[in-house]
């Protein structure tokens, strides 16, 4: 994750993520790590960061998140398919953050795929559109 300016919210990348909540499934540590800080800089109640498929769903099970940011390969060759489709059905919109250059699933499934290194102004772009909706009263 790349941040010219981490702590600075005044910008034009701000976002108002106060009562959101964002499940969180990424398997490298200082990712995760890394996203959730910025996440809850900006308002965010995060849930993980979850690095099985196993432990978001345990997740979910507690709550389900407005929005998913969700690394497509996880922890021991895991892929996040089958819990990207659970998510989908459910009508959360999902963020992909992923090493691929080409997104091996249908991308209808998916509201943005975004390729790592991710910035932190193109990770809260893609969240803007999504939270709009959320947003409103």
């Amino acid at each position: 994750m790349t941040s010219p300016n981490a702590h600075d919210r005044s910008g034009a990348d701000a976002l108002d993520l106060q009562g959101i909540r964002v499940l969180l499934v990424e398997d490298s540590w200082h990712l995760g790590v890394a996203m959730k800080r910025l996440l809850q800089l900006h308002g965010a109640e995060v849930a993980g960061p979850a690095a099985t498929t196993a432990e978001a769903e345990g997740l979910i099970a507690e709550r389900v998140p407005d929005v998913a940011l969700v690394d497509f390969n996880l922890r021991d060759d895991e892929r996040a398919d089958g819990l990207i489709d659970r998510l989908h059905d459910q009508g959360v919109p999902i963020v992909v953050v992923s090493g691929y250059a080409v997104f091996p699933m249908a991308p209808e499934k998916v509201a943005a795929i975004l390729q790592k290194p991710v910035a932190e102004s193109q990770l809260l772009a893609a969240l803007r559109p999504l939270l709009a909706n959320k947003a409103a009263p």
